[in-house]
């Protein structure tokens, strides 16, 4: 709302501009990453949604996950305070995500007075450590730790706020004018608007020989398994955290892309026929294909470089196939970023990019069909936001830093235009697919991985030197230098040991011919141990230790190829841990120098 009266009215709510700041430019496009932009480029590219967003009137803004320079921003003095507060002239209150403090170096969930001294205004402290974390607070506000004037400084803000609000004088928000009308959810009128973003906003990047518009009399194919899923139209965030598991019944109201091309198409007196795989009993005027990635929120959208479907083509596969019977062929693409869908737009006639129109899918046919006397309704206008990747490599990617992009910030075709688009490059590098080795334990346990132990129902988290749960027990020990090794001691209780992390991790630069999960290990005593990689319910590849060691209780280098940890049933795209040892009786290991390589030794077949 308006406050340049300083007033907001009960028909209005608070806004939060958040996250602040830099999480969409860290390395690798790692969520809660690092993000190491110079001052001005943070600024220019990354903030100024929030230069908009407070002179729309915000009044709360929310710090990020991420670090800037290796420093969380929860803790960042510099960009919440000076930056934020004194520069930018903010007056509302800094509130934080999900126990973001205790990502702060040297804090916890329950104790972080450098978040307070940093800028922090509101601690999102959403479990039951609230409690000890308040206590924390109080007392360190007692003994000096934290001014008396910051504390002050923080209550002045939300109180600030609230005035502003007008919540000491409003009723309580169920007796107030729009409390009891639920008319407004869903209101034709903000649908209408909802529809005009999805014309407006959809990107077309091929256009051969002017297959679109189409001509709504036609007989239409309805292909690919976005096509009438308002789920994955919509991504993540939306009713489940992760925008998975909806059904098109969650959505009361909303139109599927399908649903719309059936309402615009049989208007005129053509057909469209939803068939997800692509098969017929009558060959169709034209197909349209809409596929795209499966909804994600937050880390569960990390990828290791930006080729689409990488190592599972199933949707490149059915472009093709439609394609080859000599049906025209219209790809739109589902997506929250671009990413290299060379081969899929080669397998194409005419290719847009529909991003996620959320549940207005009818906006989509809107733009692809003419009307009924063949007019252009409304005009193909989006232009691409983000610089389109020319190879799976080439990330990040901005305007102006000297990359050759597939397609420039800017671009778009419209109706009027006379371009053809040649074929594109399909062959990945090979040079450009040469990894690093991924370290998982070097002297100490890598992020994003932790140390995690299971005896029966019983879990714990290694955070020191020492880990016991059950009868196993876990500890620190030096081999070359201080504390590179794991000595692990194993009691009759059935345990797994695992290298964890809460999000998959994508680990497919390690399906190469040579790649293997190596790591040094001594085995003093135990037998019938199995090591793999878990990947996610059900799904995991585990083969026996002993089978790929030398019967001695020395130190020796072990390799597992991880195509036989494939084999075995790994999927290296979600990788929840590269390394999960289950052990069934008595045995004591150590384990050192654990990673993934793409340089193991030559092997034929696994045992």
């Amino acid at each position: 709302g308006d406050i340049s009266d300083g007033n907001i009215d009960d028909q209005h709510v608070v806004s939060t501009v958040k996250h602040f700041v830099g999480d969409g430019g860290t390395e690798h496009g790692d969520d809660q990453g690092n993000n190491i932009a110079d001052e001005e480029t943070l600024f220019r590219i990354h903030a100024q949604g929030y230069v908009e967003g407070l002179g729309a009137g915000s009044q709360s803004v929310m710090a990020s996950f991420n670090s800037w320079h290796g420093e969380k921003l929860h803790g960042n003095k510099y960009l919440l305070t000076d930056v934020l507060k004194d520069k930018m002239g903010f007056d509302g209150f800094v509130v934080g995500d999900w126990n973001g403090h205790g990502q702060i170096e040297g804090c916890s969930n329950d104790n972080c007075p450098q978040a307070l001294l940093a800028g922090l205004d509101v601690y999102m402290a959403p479990t039951p450590t609230w409690k000890p974390l308040f206590h924390n607070l109080v007392a360190q506000v007692q003994s000096g730790e934290i001014p008396m004037s910051r504390l002050d400084d923080a209550v002045r803000r939300v109180l600030r706020v609230k005035v502003r609000v007008g919540l000491f004088d409003l009723p309580s928000p169920a007796n107030r004018s729009l409390s009891g009308d639920k008319s407004i959810i869903g209101h034709p009128e903000h649908r209408a608007i909802a529809r005009e973003a999805v014309r407006k906003s959809l990107v077309m990047l091929k256009n051969n020989d002017h297959l679109l518009p189409l001509e709504p009399n036609s007989k239409v194919l309805v292909a690919g398994d976005g096509a009438h899923n308002i789920g994955k139209q919509s991504g993540g965030w939306t009713i489940t955290w992760q925008g998975t598991g909806n059904e098109n019944s969650d959505f009361p109201g909303a139109s599927s892309i399908y649903q719309g091309i059936r309402q615009a198409v049989s208007a005129a007196g053509g057909s469209a026929v939803l068939s997800v795989d692509g098969s017929y009993d009558e060959k169709p005027d034209v197909a349209i294909v809409v596929f795209g990635e499966n909804p994600y929120a937050e880390g569960n959208g990390d990828i290791a470089n930006v080729e689409y479907q990488r190592g599972e083509k199933s949707d490149l596969a059915l472009l093709k196939k439609l394609k080859a019977d000599g049906i025209p062929v219209v790809g739109v693409f589902i997506t929250g970023r671009p990413l290299w869908v060379n081969p899929e737009i080669n397998a194409t006639d005419a290719f847009v990019v529909a991003w996620l129109p959320g549940s207005e899918g009818q906006g989509v046919a809107d733009v692809l069909f003419t009307n009924e006397n063949g007019e252009i309704a409304y005009p193909m206008q989006g232009k691409l936001s983000f610089t389109w990747p020319a190879t799976p490599y080439q990330n990040p990617i901005n305007r102006g830093d000297g990359k050759t992009p597939q397609f420039e910030y800017g671009y778009g075709l419209t109706y009027a235009d006379n371009t053809n688009l040649p074929m594109l490059n399909e062959t990945v590098e090979a040079d450009s697919s040469e990894a690093a080795d991924h370290v998982i334990f070097q002297q100490s346990v890598q992020p994003p991985w932790q140390l995690v132990a299971r005896v029966n129902d019983e879990t714990g988290t290694m955070n020191s030197s020492v880990l016991t749960v059950g009868d196993m027990a876990i500890r620190t020990a030096d081999r070359h230098v201080q504390e590179d090794t794991l000595l692990m001691q194993f009691g009759e209780t059935p345990a797994t040991v695992a290298f964890f992390a809460p999000f998959p991790v994508d680990l497919l630069d390690f399906t190469t011919p040579n790649s293997a999960l190596a790591f040094d290990v001594k085995l003093q005593s135990g037998t019938g141990i199995q090591a793999g990689i878990a990947c996610g319910d059900n799904c995991a590849g585990m083969v026996q230790l002993g089978d790929f060691m030398v019967d001695s209780n020395e130190w020796q280098a072990v390799e597992i190829p991880t195509k036989c940890l494939i084999e075995a049933g790994a999927n290296l795209k979600e990788v929840y841990a590269p390394l999960q040892l289950s052990v069934k009786g008595q045995a004591q290991l150590s384990v050192s120098n654990l990673r993934l390589t793409q340089h193991g030794k030559p092997t034929t077949h696994c045992p």
